[in-house]
């Protein structure tokens, strides 16, 4: 029984190329790996790092979660390396950052002005990035995760700047990277070869790939950027499907590290939740990344601070001198 409401024809829009387009974001925003950091400081970078050293050790997972915004910082190089030294094993992002870590790979630019573009009905409507959507349907028919299908696909291309791609990294290295949609959250959902089934198929599986990573968290660290939405709500639903399974078969996950790295200034004790009465209570990074899932053994960290800062002086903590003897 087909619907009784009408839906919008996407054959009427008007698709340019990205040539048309003005990017906000160019590669002289990308830093280099020796590039100095604006000076910053925080107790918590050394000791966020010494976990990340003990959960490689440990070989257990060792997860970023992150917005698309953390790509906008011009980080990939630090990101990248990290995953090439064995300090990340799982990178997952909404799918705002696969369209920036396509556009970037493959014109060296990305980000459009919204407040220009929205006005005259431009915005997101944009050629190559419809691309994406071809290699999603491609995912979905060959059983691929989407993260997957669109870094092999950019690996393989010659596109001139696809070593600053994360997922063809991810893909290069066999890390998984994992892409967590919202239907109608993402520019490349207005194309007219966006197939919703394929986005659900792929990014579910996504999903479980997660999932199946975050059986390795005990003694392991998930760290979180920019994400306040969909990092606290995956890790929340894939962590009490593993303790689901450990409790059946008598092990434990709750001996862990978890790191939120945003711009939401939190004051106080962030290992203690904030009163139903405090706005804050709502920020859900702070009561289930931070607070609720690491109650019953494990420890969190709270870093404030621009990504384009804090993410290099991770970086620079992470990779050098092993943090209190760890190897």
């Amino acid at each position: 029984m087909p619907s009784k409401y009408q839906t919008f024809d996407r054959s009427r829009l008007q698709i340019k190329p990205l040539s048309e387009r003005q990017h906000d974001l160019h590669l002289d925003r990308w830093m280099d790996l020796d590039d100095e950091p604006p000076s910053y400081e925080h107790e918590q970078l050394a000791q966020v790092a010494d976990r990340l050293h003990r959960a490689k050790s440990a070989g257990a997972a060792r997860v970023l979660i992150m917005g698309a915004h953390v790509i906008r910082a011009g980080v990939n190089r630090h990101i990248i390396d990290l995953m090439e030294r064995g300090f990340i094993d799982h990178v997952a992002m909404n799918g705002a950052g696969v369209i920036h870590d396509y556009e970037l790979a493959r014109i060296g630019a990305t980000t459009e002005s919204v407040d220009r573009y929205i006005r005259t009905g431009e915005f997101g409507l944009w050629r190559e990035t419809g691309e994406i959507n071809d290699w999603v349907t491609e995912a979905a028919d060959l059983s691929l995760g989407l993260g997957e299908n669109v870094g092999r696909r950019i690996h393989l291309s010659e596109f001139p700047h696809r070593p600053l791609s994360i997922l063809a990294a991810a893909y290069r290295l066999s890390i998984p990277a994992t892409i967590h949609v919202g239907i109608g959250y993402d520019i490349t959902h207005e194309h007219p070869n966006c197939n919703a089934a394929a986005y659900g198929t792929s990014s579910y599986r996504d999903f479980l790939i997660f999932t199946h990573t975050l059986q390795r968290l005990e003694r392991g660290c998930v760290l979180s950027f920019g994400s306040a939405i969909m990092a606290p709500e995956i890790y929340l639903k894939a962590l009490s499907m593993c303790r689901n399974v450990a409790h059946q078969e008598g092990r434990v996950i709750k001996h862990f590290t978890t790191g939120v790295f945003d711009l939401v200034p939190l004051d106080g004790d962030t290992r203690r939740q904030a009163e139903k009465s405090d706005p804050r209570y709502y920020y859900r990074p702070w009561k289930t990344i931070l607070v609720r899932t690491v109650a019953d053994g494990g420890e969190s960290y709270y870093v404030c601070g621009d990504h384009r800062v804090t993410f290099p002086h991770l970086y620079h903590a992470a990779t050098s001198a092993p943090q209190n003897g760890q190897a």
